[in-house]
């Protein structure tokens, strides 16, 4: 077993706790005219198409979206709709309490770290805030590169620009998006995140077929980590 270079992460339900939509997102639909029902319905429908960017720009897709729930908003509610939705989500989104402390910890080791997530317009707009983010050497969005995970190219783009192979990175995530038959598929190693609080999580296209290795917690990644470059000291390169 080789070591490790970096370690790639999903972000809603991995460096996060379960994500559920909170009450923002109705008053949202409320303030351009739709019901909140139909709204979140065809939230739900056109999540991969949205973070695919299928629908353009940030304006163009929540006018769109408003328009299939029986809205019809104004140029200037869609233009308040987008930080309104910004915020929204941010408020949904809690950091785990180990996060920071495990990047921070994977970075002292001499690995890199990334984040590859099927996201739309919303996260590239909040993540840059968080307290991870200058702990991230590489943060991909799905909303950007035009396709979701488990598409190849989207984990390629993270090895591109962390500069190492497919098989020196763990994969960690908690399951979403057929993200870890993804990862394995392209030679990175996979490993599940299966915390607590993921019971309740909102999920799309859970990879239910893994049968690889899983976590409870994000620390116990470091000790993953410890024990891989214990088998193998000379795999730990400095990738900075």
């Amino acid at each position: 077993m080789s070591a490790y270079r970096a370690v790639v992460f999903d972000f809603f339900g991995t460096l996060t706790r379960a994500v559920q939509r909170g009450p923002q997102h109705a008053e949202i639909a409320r303030s351009l005219g739709a019901d909140p029902d139909a709204v979140r319905g065809v939230l739900d429908r056109t999540f991969r198409a949205r973070a695919r960017g299928r629908y353009g720009s940030a304006e163009a897709t929540l006018r769109w979206v408003i328009e299939q729930a029986g809205g019809r908003p104004r140029p200037s509610q869609v233009r308040a709709g987008v930080p309104a939705r910004i915020n929204a989500l941010k408020a949904d989104t809690r950091l785990r309490s180990d996060a920071v402390s495990v990047l921070t910890a994977i970075r002292r080791r001499g690995l890199a770290t990334a984040v590859i997530s099927d996201c739309t317009h919303e996260l590239p707009a909040f993540l840059p805030s968080l307290p991870v983010a200058p702990l991230l050497d590489a943060t991909i969005y799905s909303v950007r590169l035009g396709v979701c995970k488990p598409d190849p190219n989207i984990y390629l783009a993270a090895c591109d620009e962390l500069n190492v192979l497919p098989s020196e990175c763990l994969y960690v995530g908690d399951g979403g998006s057929n993200e870890l038959t993804g990862a394995a598929a392209i030679g990175m190693t996979p490993v599940r995140l299966a915390a607590p609080d993921l019971a309740h999580h909102l999920v799309y296209d859970a990879d239910t077929n893994f049968a690889g290795r899983t976590v409870r917690s994000l620390t116990e990644v470091v000790s993953l980590i410890d024990h891989t470059q214990m088998v193998n000291p000379e795999g730990a390169r400095m990738t900075r």
